[in-house]
Order: structure tokens, then sequence, then C-alpha cells
């Protein structure tokens, strides 16, 4: 082989040689780039999607608002929504200490919750004054028109909606029933507290009744539990035929103490809510606030879902019960009206 060819085939195995490595390392890149390709969207859909923490807040005790929490749990499972699984609630309750609701209600807006849920006007107030931001859901509010944290009830206007209890309009009525429960009742003490949303509103519908029933009313104010029992004996001591209850978180968790303080001076009371009467109460003439709060778990899911609470109708309740304790109305020693035990939704015996 002379020379030339010589040089030629060393010059083309040292050509084919480079080659070689660019080829390999274009192939590497190009299995890369395909891989990449391929596991991308499936690694980014495997990504844990965020969980929506919503804030819980109360102006009572949980243990006595066990079966409007399990209502609202009960309302969320009906929409899929399982409680430490794929919904975080952080509950702060207040435990019949009002003053404690604002420091509450700025706790769960530092945690950055989606939504605060309200068991109540109490704990209302101090959530819009914490946050103008995040959606608050009104489990239930005795007047939030009157209370002034929805503009309408078809249009709320702000991050405030949920649910009326429509409580104003009902108490006329609750007085109604405790005169034909007691036609010889001349004076009714009316047991509540001053600082409560709505209550205003619903002493001035009371008021309007007692005119037509010729009753003469004596407010008693109850802003701590220990305003409860000095309530009672200067109730005894006006003469008072008979109590009326506001909506109160204070009073409603002091229900059972209530309860013993009526049999034990002998005054019939009407509550606001069948919670009392479920643990000894007289009479209660109200919605059924279990259903209000299972209600509430929708708001929570709308909201979730996209919706505002400024364009989500405030709703009001769809179920009113009228409850009767025959046990408490023997123990003071009082006979329920036959005409008016045939309307009870329910009696407890």
């Amino acid at each position: 082989m002379n020379s030339f060819a010589s040089k030629f085939l060393s010059d083309n195995r040292k050509f084919k040689i480079q080659k070689r490595p660019r080829r390999r390392k274009w192939l590497g890149l190009s299995v890369i780039a395909f891989v990449l390709l391929v596991t991308g969207p499936v690694a980014q859909a495997q990504q844990p999607a965020k969980i929506p923490r919503i804030g819980f807040l109360g102006a009572a005790y949980p243990s006595t608002n066990a079966a409007r929490i399990e209502a609202f749990r009960k309302g969320l499972r009906e929409l899929g929504y399982v409680e430490g699984k794929n919904i975080i609630i952080e509950y702060r309750w207040a435990e019949g200490k009002p003053e404690r609701l604002p420091d509450l209600a700025t706790e769960l807006v530092q945690l950055k919750v989606d939504i605060i849920v309200t068991a109540g006007p109490a704990a209302t107030r101090p959530a819009k004054q914490a946050t103008s931001t995040i959606p608050i859901v009104m489990a239930f509010d005795n007047d939030p028109v009157g209370s002034g944290f929805v503009a309408s009830l078809a249009r709320p206007g702000g991050n405030i909606t949920g649910l009326s209890a429509l409580f104003p309009e009902l108490s006329g009525k609750r007085l109604e029933l405790l005169k034909e429960v007691v036609p010889t009742v001349s004076r009714v003490a009316v047991l509540g507290t001053s600082t409560n949303p709505g209550n205003t509103q619903a002493l001035k519908q009371i008021e309007l009744a007692a005119g037509a029933f010729k009753v003469q009313l004596q407010t008693l104010d109850v802003l701590n539990r220990k305003d409860i029992e000095p309530s009672f004996r200067t109730a005894v001591k006006a003469r008072a035929d008979a109590i009326l209850v506001l909506s109160s978180a204070v009073i409603f968790s002091q229900r059972t103490q209530i309860a013993d303080l009526a049999v034990k001076n002998h005054l019939p009371v009407n509550f606001p809510q069948n919670e009392y009467v479920e643990d000894g109460g007289l009479m209660s003439y109200a919605p059924n606030y279990a259903d209000l709060f299972r209600r509430a778990a929708t708001y929570v899911d709308k909201i979730l879902k996209g919706a505002k609470p400024a364009d989500v109708p405030v709703e009001q309740p769809q179920k009113f019960e009228f409850i009767v304790n025959l046990k408490a109305a023997k123990q003071i020693g009082l006979t329920i009206p036959p005409n008016v035990l045939a309307r009870a939704d329910r009696v407890i015996r």
C-alpha cells in the first residue's frame, strides 16, 4: 500500500472515531428529552392538591354545640368533604367569654384559612372586624341586614353570606305563645345580652306584641354567666309571671342552669332554640338550628368552587319547630292547654 492510501485510511479512521461520541451524545439527549416529555405531566399530576382549611369560630363551648357541629360535618360529608382527609377545620371557641372572640378571629386570619364559618351572631361581628377579604359564612344570624353584616339578603355585597334565623320576626310570636300557655300573664322578664347583634330588633317586635297583649316587660341584661342568677332574682322580686329568653351565646352556654332556675322559681320560660328544651327547658319556638348548620356546608362548598360571598344570597330557615317539655311543665306546676299542645311539633314527656 502506497503512502497516500495509508494516510487516507488513517485519517478516515480518526474521522469515524471522532463521530461516534457525538452520535452517542445526541442519542442520550434525545432519550432524556423524551422521558421528560412523557413523565413531566405525570409528575405534575401527582403533586398533592392543596387541602382547604376552614376556620370555625364560636362564642360558646364545643360541648354545648355538639349537635350543630355534627350537623355541619354531616353537610360537608354529603358534599364529599371528609374532615382530616380533604378538608381541615380549625375550631376556635370563646367558651362563654365573648371578649375572647376578637383575638380568636385574628388568630384564624393569621392562619390564612380559606373561609371562616361563624356559629352565631356574637362570632360574626369580630370575624367581620378581623378581615374584609377572607369569606365569612354565617351558620346563622338573627338579623344579617339589621346587624350590618350584609347589604341585603339577595345580594350581600361584601365578604359575608350564609343563613338568617329570622329572629326578630319570630320574637313577637314567641311572646304570643307564652301568653297562650299562661293566659293570666301580665309581667314578662326579657332575658338577653344587649351586645348581641339582632337583639335590638327582636326587642322592638316583642314590645309591639306586649302592647297588643297588655303585657308589661322588664329587660334584664346578661353580659356574662355571673349575671344569670342575679337576673332571676331581679325577675322574681319584680313579680314576673314568665320569662322570654333572647338569643345569647352566654345564656345558651348555661342553658341547664337556666332550666334549673326556672324550675326552682316556678317560672314558665319560652326559649329561642330547641336545645334549651331538650336540656330541661319548658318550650321553644324556633328554626331548626341543626338544619341551618348543615346547610352552611353548602356555602363552604360554593365558595371553595369559586363563588363570591357578595353574590351568594343569604337563605332563610326551611324548618321551624314548636317544642314543649311536659316534664318541665309538671315541675313548675303548669298545665299546658290542649289546643297549644296539639300544635306542638314535638312533645318531650
